[in-house]
Order: C-alpha cells, then sequence, then structure tokens
C-alpha cells in the first residue's frame, strides 16, 4: 500500500514525506521531481514555459508519472499541488477523476489541509513555482480546489499551528489503521 500526500502548495508534502520515509523505512516518490527529471532536469517552471503556459500538456505529463508509480508498491507519494485537477478543453480546472483513481488503487491519500491565505503568502515570489492562472490569484485558484482535495482524500489532517515531524507522526498514526 501506498501513502500519498496531496495538498496546496506550501503545505508541506515534501518535508512530510521525508520525515514519514525516514520513520516507517519507506522510499518517497515525488511526483513533480520524476517530471523534471522526465524532461532533461528541466523545472516545473521551465516545462510550463517550454508550453507556453499549456497546463493541459503537464497534466497529461503527470498522469502518465502517475502511473508509473502507481505500479509500484510501498511508497510515499509526494503529490503536486495540482494532482486533484485535470484542464478541460476551455482551460478551466476540473477533479481528475484518472489520477485520484490511481492513488487510490495504489493506497491511501493524506490531505494536508492548511490555511489557503497563509500558504499562498508563503510561496509568492517562488521563481521554482509556475504561476497557477493568468487571471485568477494563487488565493482563488487554491479555494477553487478546495472541494477536489476534500473529495480525493482518505485522511484529513490540518497542518496548522503543528510542526512538520508532529504532522508526520499523525500521518503515521492514521494510515497504521489501513496497514
Amino acid at each position: 500500500m501506498n501513502i500519498a500526500l496531496i495538498g496546496m502548495r506550501g503545505a508541506g508534502k515534501s518535508k512530510v514525506s521525508r520525515r514519514l520515509s525516514l520513520a516507517m523505512k519507506r522510499d518517497v516518490l515525488s511526483c513533480d521531481l520524476l517530471i523534471e527529471y522526465d524532461n532533461g532536469g528541466k523545472s516545473i517552471a521551465e516545462i510550463i514555459a517550454e508550453h507556453k503556459g499549456d497546463w493541459r500538456a503537464f497534466r497529461d505529463m503527470e498522469y502518465a508519472t502517475l502511473q508509473k508509480i502507481c505500479a509500484l508498491d510501498g511508497n510515499i507519494i509526494d503529490c503536486g499541488g495540482g494532482i486533484v485537477v485535470d484542464v478541460d478543453e476551455n482551460g478551466q480546472e476540473i477533479y481528475s477523476e484518472r489520477k485520484i483513481n490511481l492513488l487510490r488503487q495504489s493506497g491511501r491519500i493524506v490531505w494536508l489541509k492548511g490555511d489557503i491565505a497563509r500558504l499562498a503568502a508563503k510561496v509568492k515570489g517562488d521563481a521554482k513555482r509556475p504561476s497557477l492562472s493568468e487571471t485568477k490569484s494563487a488565493e482563488d485558484v487554491m479555494r477553487r480546489r478546495l472541494p477536489f482535495y476534500e473529495k480525493a482524500a482518505d485522511i484529513v489532517i490540518d497542518i496548522e499551528g503543528k510542526s512538520r515531524r508532529m504532522v508526520a507522526e499523525i500521518v503515521q498514526e492514521k494510515v497504521a489503521k489501513y496497514l
């Protein structure tokens, strides 16, 4: 059984997954890192720029990467913030049945839920993170994704006021019920 961490940008998915890796003796597979690897080491921002801001192409890359990851078992999956979305033909974000089904079939999905305003402020101006929208603020995009995270999650953990160590311990405790 895999343990997939989902959540908005800045929620601490990467740091918590590394802590879980040490505590649970499991490997971490990072969706974004593997996409970067498959694209010759280019950052996500560079990949999006190369595709002229076409998030739909990126979401297809993300799905292909997730297929590989979910074929493996017993890992911690560090999902990108947009794992819960796909992009329709009009360029609008929609709930990603295909990606969430893959994650659900391979294990448990844990949502690291945090305060949107705090998370948006935390990642603002980070050059490694491409703009989520040409017309909407990061907060607006994150707010729109809330029901997608809620629908996808098997386990919800409120991260506010908790250290990454504490969050990792809570994740470990909650997923132990499924092991």
